[in-house]
Parts: structure tokens; sequence; C-alpha cells
């Protein structure tokens, strides 16, 4: 069977690299924070084109912290889309926060924008577009929204690491973005990690003293923070890894291609990129009205697949009734019931 996800092919790529990168870190006897995280912050910054990184504990803590960092506490009101990874809503609810969810486009299965301003109340604090399988959002007329409302954009890059808008690269858009390293990322670790990104001093040196205990630099704590850093180890293996991500990218963008042209004419809808955008196809997602029949065939042909995402939020038995899903906006559950991904080994670089 070939698994639709496989992240031993990035470590088997960059074997050398990586074991090279371990032993270093369990030499230096120094395995939370310290020099291998500040230099991979400052390279993914750098890779990023942003002023500053900060590296957490995941990715989810990472939407916690940047949404905390921008203001956002309890009863406050944050818009993000429900067909989404069920982290991106879990955080906004780890922040005593509401999650407003709106439909994704048809077309991008990216937050739609006709859908924001009626979903805008006294109590919105921010939106929380998510760069999903591998591009990112409509971004101008986002963050066109957003300024006219005065609300904070906080990008949920989880599945987009290198990928480009029009205007620049996911996480330098709004005010902050958030990445996650977790193992079948496109820039994956050997365990869980994440990634803060923002232009603004203030906002990255908030976020500096909330994922430690809301710690300054001299260990006063000034406000209530969290325990999540990004170990010295995950760190040292990100680092090794990053200077391949963009020939990584580039292989997963030849493999879509050859896809495009070999499924051209079935009766399945392809992925669809938005103009200007730069997609890194984290996930190469296909719409089938037939989709069972479809993951059946792909089956018996020892191809995996899986269905990305079998539930929406704001059907799942846990978070139904936290979260304001208008009767309006039901079309995440027609999009949501017909995508499945046709993925084969897309974690391959050699």
């Amino acid at each position: 069977m070939i698994p639709w996800a496989l992240p031993l092919a990035q470590y088997q790529a960059h074997r050398t690299s990586i074991r090279s990168a371990i032993t270093r870190v369990l030499e230096s006897g120094r395995y939370i924070l310290g020099e291998e995280v500040r230099s991979f912050e400052h390279d993914f910054a750098d890779y990023c084109e942003i002023p500053h990184a900060i590296g957490v504990a995941s990715g989810t803590d990472a939407i916690i912290l940047a949404l905390k960092a921008v203001g956002v506490g309890p009863k406050d009101e944050v818009i993000t889309v429900s067909h989404t990874a069920l982290a991106t809503v879990a955080a906004v609810l780890a922040c005593g926060a509401v999650p407003v969810l709106v439909d994704v486009d048809p077309h991008y299965y990216t937050m739609d924008p006709t859908c924001l301003e009626s979903a805008i109340t006294r109590r919105t604090k921010a939106i929380l577009p998510v760069h999903l399988y591998g591009q990112a959002a409509e971004m101008d007329a986002i963050l066109s929204i957003a300024r006219r409302c005065q609300l904070r954009v906080v990008e949920d890059c989880a599945q987009a690491v290198g990928a480009r808008h029009a205007k620049g690269k996911v996480g330098t858009l709004g005010d902050v973005g958030c990445f996650s390293f977790y193992p079948t990322k496109n820039l994956g670790g050997i365990g869980d990690g994440g990634m803060i990104t923002t232009a603004n001093a203030d906002l990255a040196s908030r976020v500096h003293r909330l994922r430690q205990y809301g710690w300054d630099d001299s260990r006063n704590p000034l406000e209530i923070g969290l325990n999540s850093r990004l170990d010295a180890l995950q760190a040292a293996i990100l680092h090794a890894k990053l200077p391949s991500l963009d020939a990584d990218n580039a292989r997963r963008v030849a493999i879509a291609r050859r896809y495009g042209e070999a499924l051209a004419g079935l009766p399945i809808t392809l992925p669809t990129v938005f103009p200007g955008n730069t997609h890194v196809y984290h996930l190469y997602v296909v719409r089938c009205d037939q989709r069972d029949h479809l993951q059946a065939h792909l089956t018996a042909h020892q191809i995996g697949s899986a269905v990305h995402y079998p539930v929406p939020v704001h059907y799942s038995r846990a978070y139904a009734d936290k979260v304001i899903s208008p009767e309006r906006w039901p079309p995440s559950n027609k999009w949501n019931s017909r995508a499945c991904p046709f993925f084969a080994n897309f974690s391959r670089t050699d």
C-alpha cells in the first residue's frame, strides 16, 4: 500500500544532517530553548521574510499564544472556518473565546470573504483564516474587511509553510502567523513543534513572555502565560531540513502537476490555485460525487487515501454547542462530504 503520508521519507531524505544535528544537541547539554532555538528562529524568520519568529511547542499552541498576544480573551469572538483541522477551533476555545464559523470558498476551500461581514459583531476581536491544503486564503479581501472593522488577523499557516500570496509569504500577511511542525507537514519535526511569526516587535515580545509563564528576561512574571517552548532537539532537526524546504515544495508542485495531467477529464474536481498564489500542496485534494467508490478503487490498487475532514467542526459532538455556526452557512458540510485526498506519498523528496 502506498501511504497517503509518510513522515519517515523526510527523515530518510535528510538522514545525515538530522543525525548530526541530534548528536550536536545531545552533546551540548542544553535541551530547552538556547542557541539551537534562537538560531532556527532567526533563519526561519529570514525564510519567511519577516523580522520575528518565536518557537513554541506545537502548532495549536502557536494559535493559542498568537490569539492571546493580540488581546483575545474570554467571551471574545474569533471568526474562522468550519472546514479545517480541529486544532484551529480548539485553540480559540482554549483562550476562552467563542469560535464563529463561516463557510469556505467552494473552489479553493479557504475562508469565503463574502461570509465575513455578516458574521462580525461587537464582540468580534480577530479573524483566523486557514491557509488550507497548501495555499493562501483570499487575504486581500480578508485584510480589507479586517482593517475597516479594526480587527486583528491571525493566520493559520500549519499546512502552507513556504506558500506565497501575491503580497508575500504566508505568515507575513496578517498581524501574526502560526506554523505547525507536526511530522506530516511540509517542514516536519520528529515530534511536535510550532512557530509564530510577526512584523510587530511588541507582539513578538509578548509572545516571548507568554510562551514561558509570562516571564520577562529577568523571570519576573508580567502576565499569566503557558509553558510552550520549542525544544532544542526539534529546533536542530527542523533547522537541518529548512535549507531544502523550497526544493521539497517544488517537488510537490511537480508531482501535483503530473497528477493534474493524468487525472484531467475524469469525473472529479481537481485542486484550483487562486490567482497570484503559489501552492505548496501539503495535500492533493479532489472532490468526487462517488467518493466512497473512488476510495475503494484506490484501496484496491494499493493507493492510500483519507477524507479531510470527515466531520465538520460544527457537527462534532464535543464542539457543536461551543461554536457559532448560523444555518445560513451550511455548505461546509456539502464540500466536506465530497472531499477526498487522492494522495500518493507526497512526503518523498528523494
